[in-house]
């Protein structure tokens, strides 16, 4: 059985991340399906997903909200991965974020 998530599903999983930590896209389909008891989770929605809780947190940022009030999607997105290029920020926004946090 594949999950497909949603993207509330997928924001909540990365806000829970803590500082500090990271993790990959793959081992947050495998928990993700793990606590849903799937088998997998949609590679290509997930992706969308994460895609679509960090253009949201980036529009929170501009909307004066800090970077603690905003979901922390630099925790899962890893600076040179495809998907930094396509995020409005761009990948130096990520790896700034990640240093910070002793990430990379």
């Amino acid at each position: 059985m594949m999950l497909v998530a949603t993207p509330r599903i997928v924001r909540d999983y990365i806000a829970a991340i803590p500082r500090g930590q990271a993790r990959s896209i793959v081992q947050m389909r495998d928990d993700l399906a793990r606590a849903h008891k799937a088998e997998v989770t949609c590679p290509m929605t997930t992706g969308i997903f994460v895609r679509i809780a960090s253009e949201a947190a980036l529009e929170d940022l501009s909307s004066g909200k800090t970077l603690d009030e905003i979901t922390p999607f630099w925790r899962i997105v890893d600076s040179r991965s495809p998907t930094a290029k396509k995020l409005s920020c761009g990948p130096d926004f990520i790896a700034a974020r990640r240093a910070a946090e002793g990430l990379d």
